[in-house]
């Protein structure tokens, strides 16, 4: 089999998308990109770091065992994804989080004993707690440490090193050296240096575990709206339920009211109308008569329609959405290669220096023993804790002040990317507004019509019909008593009252629409009394004006991007004093993302519809009310609660204070390097000490970090 030639069009070959969980840093995703397009068979390779897959451009002939068995030669445990881009639970937050626990209450048990050894005890007592600290120290060691030692062996295996290499090296030197003084009955042990070490580390490690399974939620979040099934008219007039996966294009779908569609479609027999804001963030259902497309996830609210599948699977217009949110998502990884790059210096650079402390000493007549005892020392006193610290310490303590105010920031690297926006786009449908139709003059109804409106409104779940329902019950109308009630599929509600016909209608429907100014209205008939045209809006949520305001003082740019008809977004956008674009696709919004990014701008997007979720895996960073759907919410960085808009205000200024801490903590951790590193190559610096001097650094950066607790304001 021979690789395709230097110009062949790679778009043009197939793709096959990889999990590959066990990726842990820039390492691991140049070993991938680089090494299988060196495979016969493979063209290209494409990692996505923080959903931890690759896509893999190949030839017809290459099959999946083949790409297996090249990702496996390069170290790596792969699974191909299906057509629905589902993949597998990546278990390793839950590994982690069990040898936390585990090493931080073995490090409190062996540091209660050690106590006792520091208090002056000596001969059989002092004795006794070493091999008591040694019984917990080695089974925890081993079973912590699996974390790093994996990592660190595949890299040793593939003739390559990361960070996890000095670590593990540090580890074991530093228990094998405590096994050993204590064999011996030496003076000191350092079984408590090595479990701090190790849970210092999986305190870090598991924090930045647990943030990127947050932000591989969102796709798999987005595809659970799309129906199981669907019932299917078979040709001799039969019907069956069928479920997605079995679908295919020219089937016919027979969809009830209050179903969602398992497939993209036509619609061929009926009238109805769809609830599209899962889609397209419309705040009102629109209606579909034959020949309308229609689409996988969006909801037939009114009436049985038959429609005929023109997509199905991975060629919905709902997976597309599901992979523009994991292409755009892949631009947040750069932050992660970003940090693993400026760490790979670490492991070289620690190794050789505690070499070099090795060969010194030893060629300045210190024997082994003390050689050793020097190197172990700056192995541990150069671990990164207080540098690893540095950030998520100051993220964790600012986002539990930010949850404190009802805002829950799920990545660990929202807050930096946050502090840096520049310009921010709302959509406006339940994001500016609260999506939820009032009724604007309740006023307009006599006495005599309000229980008929109530009537017709409790006989429709329309938006703008439940609207009234709440107004009138608000107002303890009594409903009137209405005969022969039925909803006509996109037009309104009708029925007779005591022989007289009453209707609950759409204005074009009653013969007023070209005189009614009202984006969102309904007309009232009552017999031959004169119609009356019922208005709506859709309110804006609390503060928001004051939110802009607070955005323009922080330097960041505000307008309005929304999926919306334009006469429905433009009175918003007056009121506000913003610009707005409208009836805008998702792919417009990672456009408008893309070309506000080209032009320098760091881009802060805040939805709530699964329309908007591409738009905000795409921000530099992003935000989405309680109220969004479960892919707006997966998607966004950070979920604000209530009907106010005042926490998007509040998060960027909590965000840019994090950022002086971060700034801050950078100081401390690197001052204390400069500081302990020659101390330990001088030799006054044993692994205990060391071991401590590193806890203490960390201590003094989270103790920093906690000046955050105020900063949500």
């Amino acid at each position: 089999m021979n690789a395709p030639a230097p110009h062949a069009s790679i778009t043009a070959l197939p793709e096959t998308l990889f999990a590959v969980p066990g990726m842990r840093c820039a390492g691991c995703i140049s070993k991938l990109e680089t090494g299988l397009p060196q495979t016969p068979g493979i063209a290209a390779a494409r990692v996505n770091f923080t959903a931890k897959r690759v896509t893999i451009s190949h030839l017809p002939e290459t099959s999946i065992p083949e790409i297996q068995r090249a990702i496996a030669a390069l170290g790596f445990e792969s699974q191909p994804l299906g057509d629905e881009l589902a993949g597998f639970t990546d278990e390793s937050s839950r590994e982690l989080l069990k040898a936390m626990a585990v090493a931080g209450f073995a490090m409190m048990n062996i540091m209660l004993l050690s106590v006792s050894v520091w208090s002056g005890a000596t001969g059989g007592t002092k004795d006794l707690f070493h091999w008591l600290s040694a019984l917990i120290a080695l089974p925890t060691v081993a079973y912590s440490g699996r974390p790093f030692f994996r990592s660190a062996w595949n890299a040793l295996k593939n003739k390559r090193t990361n960070m996890d290499v000095p670590i593990s090296i540090g580890v074991v030197l530093t228990t094998a050296l405590s096994l050993f003084e204590t064999f011996i009955g030496g003076a000191h042990a350092y079984f408590d240096g090595a479990v701090m070490l190790l849970f210092f580390l999986l305190t870090g490690r598991w924090l930045d575990s647990v943030m990127r399974d947050r932000a591989r939620d969102g796709v798999s979040a987005l595809l659970k709206h799309k129906a199981t099934g669907a019932l299917v008219l078979a040709d001799d007039g039969t019907s069956s339920w069928i479920s997605a996966d079995a679908l295919k294009p020219g089937m016919i779908m027979l969809v009830a009211a209050g179903e969602r569609l398992a497939a993209d479609g036509m619609i061929a027999k009926g009238r109805s109308q769809f609830d599209l804001s899962l889609l397209t963030g419309e705040s009102v259902p629109v209606t579909v008569d034959e020949g309308d497309m229609v689409h996988a996830g969006t909801l037939n609210v009114d009436a049985p329609v038959e429609i005929r599948i023109t997509a199905v699977g991975a060629s919905t217009a709902l997976a597309d959405i599901a992979r523009l949110m994991e292409d755009a998502g892949q631009s947040k990884s750069r932050y992660v290669r970003i940090a693993d790059r400026a760490a790979r210096w670490y492991a070289p650079a620690v190794h050789t220096l505690a070499l070099l402390s090795f060969a010194g000493w030893m060629l300045a007549g210190a024997g082994w023993h003390q050689s050793l005892l020097i190197a172990v020392a700056v192995l541990i006193i150069t671990c990164p804790c207080a540098l690893g610290l540095a950030v998520p310490a100051a993220q964790i303590v600012a986002a539990g002040a930010l949850m404190k105010k009802g805002i829950l920031v799920k990545d660990g690297s929202a807050l930096e990317r946050l502090a840096e926006v520049d310009r921010a786009l709302f959509d406006k449908t339940g994001t500016l507004t609260l999506g939820r139709p009032e009724l604007t003059n309740a006023g307009a109804l006599d006495a005599a019509s309000k229980p008929v409106a109530l009537a017709l409104a409790r006989a429709s779940r329309h938006p703008l019909s439940q609207a009234v329902r709440r107004a009138l019950e608000a107002e303890n109308v009594a409903a009137a008593q209405l005969d022969e009630v039925r909803e006509i599929a996109g037009q309104g509600v009708e029925a007779l009252l005591q022989g007289r016909a009453v209707r609950l209608v759409r204005p074009d429907s009653s013969g007023l629409g070209g005189e009614v100014g009202a984006s969102l209205a309904v007309a009232l008939q009552v017999g031959d009394a004169p119609t009356t045209i019922l208005k709506f809006k859709d309110g804006l949520r609390p503060a928001a004006a004051e939110t802009l305001g607070g955005l323009w003082a922080l330097g960041i740019e505000s307008s309005i991007a929304s999926g919306d008809r334009a006469e429905a977004v433009q009175p918003v956008a007056c009121e506000l004093g913003l610009t707005a674009q409208t009836g805008m696709q998702p792919q417009d919004k990672l456009d408008t993302i893309s070309r506000l990014a080209g032009a320098g701008n760091k881009v802060l997007m805040i939805g709530d519809g699964l329309n908007d979720g591409p738009a905000l895996a795409a921000g530099h960073a992003s935000m989405a009310p309680a109220s969004a759907s479960d892919a707006g919410q997966s998607a966004a960085d950070a979920v604000f609660m209530g009907d106010s808009l005042a926490p998007v205000a509040i998060a960027v200024r909590a965000a840019r204070a994090t950022q002086q801490i971060v700034r801050q903590n950078f100081a401390l951790a690197i001052g204390y390097n400069v500081i302990a590193v020659p101390l330990a190559i001088m030799g006054m610096v044993t692994p205990l000490i060391a071991a401590l001097a590193m806890s203490g650094s960390s201590v003094i950066v989270v103790a920093n970090a906690l000046r955050l607790k105020g900063a949500a304001k």
